[in-house]
């Protein structure tokens, strides 16, 4: 309510008109504060979130941006010198002068400690109805049922009779890894009977150091090339089943009928629809060489602790089942120098690898750098040399 300020004002001839407009003066004052106040301090609270969320941003940027810059460090410590080529080219030719030896693997095992927990096992999956004590990617517990009808629409479930044919095979698991960039080894990966790959690991335009042959590409579905180019020639998709999801996945590649759009949520990423392959050449990879390579890095682990094999040790697993002499190439990570390519086809650094919780490097290192050490498999690109 207004209060009069001048009760006893001179009559100035609009007096009333004066007393009126100094009751309304008065009486909008308490208005006018109560409007301005409330105001300026919700763009206070809008100008505070803007900067907190600003400065989110700036920390999760500074978080992400060093894993995925290219130094010049990097680059200059994953250059190989001409000497360094040269000895890595002759080491490879004199592997593939040699005649196949047949047994190899089964012999140089034995003087390991893996022997014992390396039963002959097949490949891929053949009988979906068989009981499994663990969930994926270490079993099929739970999912029996989808990998029975996603097995049902696969033509063949063994071995390929291009693989099962010769008597003595020799395969080649190549890797990922950043030592492989530079190492000009294509041409003498190309000369091995299998060639195993995983995931979206890039042929097409890196022929000169990875080779241009794919005999198996192990992957899941958020692991899969998007390019149609990287599935030419290769003999057998293996999938790697993590969830009863990437079992319909297949299924639905295989039929032409794609998944709606619920399941895809599911998906941490976009996943390819379509993969130009005939249905014969999948396969289901046997969730037990997941498992058996689990149980042999814990062989080498320093604690025990629940961690799921890459696809690059289960690579090399399926590698000795199925060979009679094995090579590795682009295996081995510098955890050393967090700042070396971590890949050979991208600019994610070592230290992206140090970072995650899933996979047990360091074990699956020691694992690798003992089959070296052994004799039973052999370091193409020199990465796995010196003590486990």
């Amino acid at each position: 309510m207004g209060t009069l300020n001048h009760p006893f004002a001179k009559d100035l001839g609009d007096g009333c008109t004066h007393l009126l407009l100094e009751v309304e003066k008065t009486d909008r004052l308490p208005f006018r504060k109560r409007k301005v106040e409330p105001r300026g301090f919700f763009i206070s609270r809008e100008k505070n979130l803007s900067l907190s969320f600003l400065l989110l941003l700036v920390c999760y940027a500074a978080l992400l941006f060093p894993a995925f810059w290219i130094s010049a460090e990097s680059t200059r410590k994953n250059e190989r010198t001409s000497e360094g080529i040269m000895a890595l080219l002759n080491q490879s030719a004199a592997l593939l002068s040699q005649d196949c030896r047949q047994g190899w693997i089964g012999s140089r095992l034995r003087t390991t400690p893996t022997q014992p927990a390396l039963p002959k096992i097949p490949v891929f999956l053949e009988n979906g109805s068989e009981v499994w004590r663990l969930p994926p990617p270490l079993g099929l517990q739970g999912s029996e049922e989808v990998a029975a009808r996603t097995l049902w629409t696969l033509p063949d479930n063994g071995l390929p009779a291009l693989l099962g044919s010769k008597a003595c095979k020799r395969c080649v698991v190549v890797g990922s890894g950043g030592v492989l960039y530079g190492s000009q080894l294509g041409a003498h990966i190309d000369q091995y009977d299998i060639v195993i790959r995983m995931n979206n690991a890039p042929v097409f335009g890196f022929e000169r150091d990875a080779g241009s042959r794919t005999t198996i590409r192990m992957m899941y579905p958020e692991g899969a090339p998007d390019s149609s180019r990287e599935y030419e020639g290769t003999v057998i998709v293996a999938l790697v089943v993590f969830k009863s999801l990437d079992l319909k996945w297949l299924t639905s590649v295989i039929t032409g009928k794609p998944l709606n759009w619920w399941s895809k949520l599911w998906f941490w990423r976009n996943v390819v629809e379509y993969v130009p392959l005939k249905p014969e050449n999948f396969r289901i990879l046997n969730p037990e060489i997941m498992h058996q390579t689990g149980l042999q890095l814990q062989l080498y682990a320093k604690t025990q602790k629940k961690t799921v094999p890459t696809l690059g040790a289960s690579a090399v697993m399926v590698a000795l089942q199925l060979c009679d002499t094995v090579s590795l190439a682009g295996f081995g990570y510098d955890l050393q120098h967090p700042r070396t390519a971590l890949h050979y086809y991208e600019s994610l650094h070592t230290d992206a690898m140090q970072a995650q919780l899933v996979h047990d490097v360091s074990a699956e290192t020691r694992f690798l750098k003992e089959l070296v050490r052994k004799e039973a498999v052999c370091d193409l690109t020199g990465a796995l040399q010196g003590a486990p």
